[in-house]
């Protein structure tokens, strides 16, 4: 099956990250010894997709560094191109817009791994023809939940449930068409989702499996832990 380029958003600050970016960026955070953008691209790359385009900016010229010198799996290309220090997400894929409309492609963050399904993803996007789909997922909550009864009674608890709610877990596929919606400054998350949304042109692909991103220290602990026990519920390539 042909595939189209993947766009990941490499150029944020990670401020809440604090502990690992002061001296380099977020993707380049590592898990299992290796920066968090190369599971990325792994994961993408073991399910067939061949052309990536890392979206740099704060610390860009460290990723890049990363990406020429890099053993990448055979046929893979990875361009770091530097979209601007304080660009929002939008405002990122907006700066390379005019090579991305010539094809489907697909977009997704630095910081987050999941066990997805990119051809089930790929085919969802197909059958429902609007211009964006992008992956939900339901986060495991941060903390226990106390069960109640009405009159206060204490009925049990359940250690870190799923969120009943779901939330952008990246893992884009887009249209050419959606470009139209991003503007340099825009935030992808709010006015350009928000109008794809309205106009009826964005779907939820609902993924039920593992979904995790590295936002704070503790994630970084949580994933790396993972990646130690020999089966990171991510690493779909061999």
């Amino acid at each position: 099956m042909h595939r189209g380029p993947v766009v990941i958003l490499c150029g944020g600050r990670g401020t809440r990250l604090q502990e690992k970016t002061a001296d380099i960026p977020k993707p380049l955070v590592e898990i299992g010894g290796r920066p968090i953008v190369w599971h990325v691209v792994q994961l993408y790359a073991v399910q067939g997709f061949r052309e990536f385009v890392l979206l740099t900016g704060y610390k860009g010229e460290q990723i890049a560094t990363f990406a020429e010198r890099t053993t990448w799996p055979a046929g893979v290309t990875v361009e770091c191109v530097d979209t601007g220090l304080d660009t929002p997400t939008g405002g990122r894929i907006h700066a390379v817009a005019h090579r991305l409309r010539a094809q489907r492609f697909w977009a997704t963050y630095a910081d987050g791994v999941a066990d997805v399904d990119l051809r089930a993803l790929t085919q969802a996007h197909e059958d429902h023809g609007a211009l964006a789909t992008m992956t939900v997922v339901r986060p495991e909550l941060q903390f226990g939940v106390t069960e109640l009864a009405e009159d206060g009674t204490v009925t049990g608890f359940r250690e870190k449930p799923r969120s009943d709610h779901w939330i952008n877990g990246g893992f884009f596929v887009l249209e050419p068409g959606a470009l139209d919606y991003l503007s340099a400054s825009s935030v992808l998350e709010r006015q350009p989702l928000e109008a794809l949304a309205t106009d009826r042109q964005l779907r939820a692909f609902r993924h039920t499996g593992f979904w995790d991103c590295m936002d704070t220290y503790k994630d970084a602990v949580t994933l790396n832990d993972l990646w130690a026990s020999g089966a990171p519920p991510w690493k779909l390539w061999a």
